[in-house]
């Protein structure tokens, strides 16, 4: 019996001890808006995607696609330190240079610039800036994931709370029908099997409420995980108590909006664009090419066994290069192979659009499902709530069993977590609709 009473005790505690540390916390209430605008702030994932994307910015130049010239200075120093022999042919007589000491050094800046090459530094330059769209692209699907997924955590959190709360709620009335059932044991109204039995119903609701402060603390280090807060074990004082279901979503609206503004379907339209690019690459190179160079040199040579002692020369230089590539030998196989690229390209963008109708609909499916079990569910626990006061009454009055009294509680308990379950799922359902739909954003405004 004492054990029993230390046990109550403790459970009490624990809930006073949660309680007052709550309160006690800043007073900074977090919403599902808060949440995610500072995990998109402080997300390592996200960061790092962020700085994948600035990448692609700083590529997408004209300096990068060849569109604009080069400019070299150049600089060069040479000795020669030997012996020169020479031999007269109409005299036969011999001269001998020992220890001769020649130097030169040159130094110039050079421009080469290619002006045209069959529109193949344009076609370059046109798909940097595709690139930088598919890293902004990309950026957009990892911040739509990652709100999607923080979300769903979030709304999880709210779920383990509400559980947690139905468990103390269970325990609370576990507590109140041993109190009675001792009572009326030691006064002999009944056995002391309905005793144990009341006692053992108690222990496995105080068990399962342990079990679940598990969960829900498990639920909030993941969201401060998420958030990359230092502290993952930090409270959250979460302002929601509900979880708000949207049950006026349309199926029009949601897959028109998926044509038009999916990340993934506007990504495997550039992917598109690109292999085209690249077929114009291929063919650019039926056309010539010009290029234009110039240049300012210096060069000064000194003679250590010529007549010349010094000479020097100096000044500008210009020139133009004019070709055309008559066979390589690889550019039938590079045309047919870019237009089976730009084939798969368009298939791979189908494909997708199947899938994501195919999801769509298995999602709107299990949405609509779902409402309506939420529905059904209101109603269900207004029976049980029913349920259980009208069998609560009848215990009292020793007209029902403590069996029967525990199928009356735990069908209302049962009852709260199906309409939970129901809750939950649906909102679940809401958040993928609006991610595939391109609108799961919406939860920052």
């Amino acid at each position: 019996m004492m054990r029993l009473i230390l046990s109550v005790m403790m459970l009490g505690g624990w809930a006073v001890c949660v309680q007052a540390q709550t309160d006690s916390f800043p007073s900074r209430p977090s919403t599902l808006k808060e949440c995610l605008r500072l995990g998109l702030e402080q997300n390592y994932s996200i960061r790092v995607v962020k700085n994948e994307q600035e990448k692609s910015d700083n590529e997408a130049t004209p300096g990068n696609a060849g569109l604009l010239p080069t400019l070299d200075l150049t600089g060069s120093y040479g000795t020669d330190w030997g012996t020169t022999k020479t031999v007269a042919r109409s005299t036969g007589a011999t001269e001998t240079v020992r220890n001769a000491f020649d130097q030169n050094a040159s130094a110039g800046v050079r421009l080469n610039w290619t002006v045209f090459d069959g529109f193949s530094l344009w076609t370059n330059y046109r798909q940097l800036q595709l690139l930088k769209q598919q890293g902004e692209l990309q950026t957009r699907i990892a911040m739509e994931d990652f709100v999607a997924g923080l979300a769903a955590e979030y709304y999880n959190f709210i779920q383990q709370k509400i559980r947690l709360k139905n468990f103390r709620y269970a325990v609370k009335l576990s507590k109140e029908r041993m109190r009675i059932v001792e009572e009326r044991y030691h006064i002999g109204d009944f056995s002391r099997l309905d005793y144990q039995q009341a006692k053992v119903d108690f222990n496995a609701d105080s068990a399962a409420y342990m079990k679940q402060q598990e969960a829900l603390a498990t639920s909030r280090i993941r969201l401060n995980e998420l958030m990359a807060n230092d502290d993952v074990n930090e409270l959250l004082p979460i302002v929601d108590s509900t979880i708000n279901v949207t049950a006026t979503l349309d199926f029009d609206v949601l897959w028109n909006s998926t044509l038009a503004v999916n990340a993934d379907l506007l990504k495997a339209d550039q992917d598109e664009r690109l292999a085209r690019m690249d077929l114009k690459k291929v063919l650019a190179r039926n056309y010539p090419y010009v290029k234009l160079n110039g240049g300012y040199d210096y060069g000064l040579n000194r003679y250590g066994r010529s007549v010349t002692r010094r000479r020097e020369n100096w000044g500008l230089n210009a020139g133009v290069t004019v070709g055309f590539n008559l066979f390589d030998g690889k550019r039938a196989s590079e045309r047919k192979n870019a237009r089976l690229d730009i084939e798969n390209a368009r298939l791979r963008r189908d494909e997708l659009e199947l899938s994501l109708r195919a999801d769509i609909n298995n999602l709107w499916q299990a949405y609509q499902n779902n409402v309506q079990m939420l529905q059904l569910e209101r109603q269900n626990l207004t029976a049980a709530v029913e349920n259980h006061e009208i069998a609560s009454e009848r215990y009292l009055l020793g007209d029902l069993s403590g069996f029967e009294m525990r199928e009356a509680q735990k069908s209302l308990l049962d009852a709260e977590e199906r309409i939970l379950t129901a809750e939950y799922a649906t909102k679940m359902c809401e958040i993928s609709l609006l991610q595939l739909s391109g609108n799961v954003m919406l939860y920052l405004r």
